[in-house]
């Protein structure tokens, strides 16, 4: 199979310092989860799919858990060439633009229909934003619906005032500080530490991050308030895209494609998995939430729509009125 013309790898900064070129005809791609997420799971799926399908002509070596880049340098490690492909978390990106953040609105979305439903709403509109970064989305898959930990129950939002929130992206840094909350930005391998040395009290996200930190070290209480229901997303450089030729193109469109089905399919299996294993360890899981709880929670997401709205323009416009129709 005639493959790639004229290629030259991008130079990889390794750990420790080295460097290593890759060859002609395999990959480097960063991820930012351990192997065990099923993300990086599902990835390393598709690397083999990849392989398989190509007779071996296109081989891509995962580097997980922020080996190769950290989580906040993986998009421009792949915009400025240094690997051709890598995996983030798609809303890390709403400071670029509102738009990329859609998923993380709370509420907006917040089960598994609904999140299929805003992606088909949101992938125009970000292709077209990646575009103009050189970038292609090639699949998406979502996190489990985000829940609340915390070290009593909850009840209310005035419940969460003055408690250390963690934070993972701009939006969640926004929703803490409205309910009250404190706000720190927290990567989810100091989870665990964060809490030991009090620099975190409470946090919204998946049953995935949850159960594999072991939560149950740290909280008493999971409530399954369904927040919403964020994706990572894994994208290509379009200069190395474009070296690949026709037949090769659409054999990885395929196992993209083979991918976003598999994970989303994980990801559900994941949600009730691991809400097991965590009351299986003693966490009390509070599902439905109190009402009072919910309410407080939805007026402040229909306010960060509100809000939202005004900064995504036209691009924003565009994705609700896609995602409601």
């Amino acid at each position: 199979m005639k493959m790639l013309r004229n290629f030259t790898a991008g130079v990889a900064v390794l750990a420790m310092g080295t460097v290593a070129t890759a060859s002609a005809d395999t990959w480097d791609m960063p991820t930012p989860y351990p192997d065990k997420t099923f993300h990086t799971a599902n990835i390393i799926e598709f690397a083999k799919d990849v392989e398989a399908a190509t007779n071996g002509d296109l081989k891509i070596k995962v580097h997980s858990a922020g080996s190769l880049f950290k989580h906040p340098e993986i998009k421009n490690a792949v915009r400025s060439g240094q690997v051709p492909i890598g995996e983030f978390f798609l809303s890390r990106l709403s400071n670029e633009h509102a738009a990329f953040g859609a998923d993380s609105l709370p509420f907006l979305a917040t089960n598994y229909d609904e999140a299929g439903k805003l992606w088909s709403a949101q992938k125009p509109v970000i292709s077209k934003l990646l575009d103009k970064q050189g970038l292609m989305p090639l699949f998406s898959v979502p996190w489990p619906p985000q829940g609340l930990y915390t070290k009593k129950e909850i009840t209310s939002v005035d419940d969460l005032k003055g408690l250390k929130f963690r934070a993972y992206n701009a939006t969640l840094e926004k929703f803490a500080s409205l309910t009250g909350a404190a706000p720190t930005q927290v990567e989810v391998p100091d989870i665990p530490q964060a809490y030991a040395t009090g620099r975190v009290e409470a946090m919204i996200t998946s049953p995935s991050t949850g159960a594999n930190s072991k939560a149950w070290d740290f909280v008493s209480h999971y409530t399954h308030i369904q927040a919403w229901v964020p994706k990572n997303i894994v994208v290509i450089n379009k200069k190395y895209w474009r070296k690949l030729d026709e037949t090769t193109q659409q054999l990885v469109l395929a196992a993209a494609e083979k991918a976003e089905k598999r994970g989303w399919a994980m990801s559900q299996d994941e949600t009730k998995n691991k809400i097991k294993i965590m009351k299986d360890n003693g966490v009390i899981i509070v599902n439905p939430p109190a009402e009072k709880l919910m309410t407080g929670l939805k007026e402040v997401g229909n306010g960060m729509l509100t809000e939202w709205k005004d900064t995504a323009g036209n691009e924003g416009a565009e994705i609700l009125s896609s995602y409601s129709n």
